[in-house]
C-alpha cells in the first residue's frame, strides 16, 4: 500500500481544510471557475474527474472475467458480492441516507437535506473498483478471484448504474435529470471502460515496461487530481460549510453504518457458504468500498459543482479509508477461524 494511500483519510481532510480557507480567502476566483462551462458541463472538474476513473478502466484485465466460475468458491463469492453490491447496498444506502438526514438530524439542518441525499444514493450505487485490489491484498485475498468480480461489476456498471440511480432518487422525492444522469454515465462510465479496454491493448503491446510505466505515471496523476477535486468542491461551498459545522460529521454517520451493515451481511453470508478468507475477505470488501470516483463525477455532473450532492460524495471518501483499514484487520484477526470453518464442509 502507497504512503499516499495509507494516508489517504489524512490528505482528504488537509485539502478540505485547504479548499474551505481558500474559498473564503479567494472568492471570486472560485466563483469563476464554478461559472466556466462548455456544454453545461464544467471543463476542469471533468479534467480532474478523468484523471480519477481512466487508470483505474486501463488497469482492469477483462480477460480474466471468466475465471470467477473456476470454482466453487469462487462461484459463490461473485454471487454474494453481486447480490449485495446490486440488489441490497443501493437501498440500504438510500434508507439510510434518508432515515439519518431527512429525519434524525433534521433539526441540525437549516435547509433541505435532500442534496445530501442523493450524493449519498450515488455513492452506495457505485460499488469499488480501483481500492479493492489494495485491500483486497492487506488481506492476502486471492487476487484472480478480485480482479474477476472488479471486472464483472464494471460489466454490471454499464447497464445498471443510471436506472438504479434514476429509480432510487425518484423515491426519495429528488427530481432526475433523466437526460442529464444518461449523459454522465456515458461519459464517465461507457467511454472511460471502452477507451480503457482500447489503451490497454495498445500498452500491452508495447509490453510490460510501457504498462509499469503507465501505472508509476497515472497514480501521481490521480492522487493529485483527487486533492485537487476536493480543494475546488470545498472551495466552492466554504460559506456553507463554515456556517454549518455539523454537516460533515452529520453525513458520515450514515456512510459508517452502512459500511458496516454490508460488511457484516456480507462477510457474515460467507462464512455460512464456507467460503476460504482468501474469497471470503475480498468478497466482503469488495461490496463493503465504494467508486467514488465515479459517485463524485455523477454528482458535479448532474447536479452541479456547487451542489451538496458534490460535497456528499467526497465525505464519503473521507470515511472510508479508515472504516476500511479497520474492517481489515477484523479480517485478518478472524481469517484462521474462516478457514477452518471453510474445511469443516470436506472433513
Amino acid at each position: 500500500m502507497s504512503r499516499f494511500k495509507a494516508w489517504l483519510s489524512a490528505w482528504i481532510g488537509l485539502a478540505m481544510l485547504a479548499g474551505i480557507g481558500l474559498g473564503l480567502l479567494i472568492p471570486e476566483s472560485f466563483r469563476y471557475l464554478g461559472s466556466l462551462t462548455v456544454a453545461s458541463v464544467n471543463p476542469v472538474t471533468a479534467v480532474l474527474v478523468w484523471l480519477l476513473i481512466f487508470p483505474t478502466m486501463v488497469q482492469i484485465d477483462y480477460s480474466r472475467l471468466s475465471e470467477v466460475w473456476r470454482s466453487r468458491h469462487w462461484r459463490a463469492g461473485s454471487a454474494l458480492t453481486t447480490i449485495v453490491n446490486w440488489l441490497i447496498k443501493p437501498f440500504t444506502m438510500a434508507l439510510l441516507a434518508i432515515v439519518f438526514l431527512k429525519y434524525v438530524f433534521s433539526p441540525w439542518f437549516d435547509s433541505d437535506p435532500s442534496g445530501y441525499i442523493a450524493g449519498l444514493i450515488l455513492l452506495g450505487v457505485a460499488p469499488c473498483t480501483g481500492m479493492v485490489f489494495v485491500w483486497s491484498r492487506m488481506t492476502k485475498g486471492d487476487a484472480i478471484f478480485t480482479l474477476s468480480q472488479v471486472s464483472l461489476n464494471d460489466v454490471i456498471l454499464l447497464f445498471a448504474f443510471a436506472p438504479i440511480a434514476g429509480v432510487l432518487l425518484g423515491i426519495a422525492g429528488i427530481e432526475i435529470p433523466w437526460r442529464t444522469l444518461g449523459l454522465s454515465t456515458l461519459v464517465y462510465v461507457v467511454v472511460p471502460l471502452a477507451t480503457g479496454f482500447l489503451f490497454q491493448i495498445h500498452l500491452k503491446a508495447r509490453g510490460n515496461a510501457a504498462v509499469e510505466q503507465f501505472d508509476r505515471t497515472s497514480g501521481k496523476l490521480t492522487n493529485a487530481g483527487l486533492l485537487l477535486l476536493v480543494v475546488l468542491l470545498f472551495g466552492f461551498q466554504s460559506l456553507t460549510i463554515v456556517e454549518q459545522p455539523l454537516i460533515i460529521a452529520l453525513i458520515s454517520v450514515p456512510v459508517i453504518v452502512q459500511a458496516l451493515l454490508v460488511f457484516v451481511v456480507t462477510y457474515g453470508a460467507a462464512y455460512v457458504l464456507r467460503l476460504p478468507a482468501t474469497v471470503a475477505g475480498p468478497a466482503a470488501l469488495i461490496g463493503t468500498s465504494n467508486f467514488f470516483e465515479l459517485a463524485v463525477a455523477i454528482a458535479v455532473a448532474v447536479f452541479g459543482i456547487h451542489s451538496d450532492a458534490a460535497i456528499a460524495t467526497v465525505v464519503g471518501v473521507l470515511v472510508e479509508v479508515p472504516v476500511m483499514l479497520m474492517l481489515v484487520a477484523f479480517i485478518n484477526h478472524t481469517s484462521s477461524k474462516v478457514d477452518q470453518h471453510a474445511l469443516a464442509l470436506s472433513s
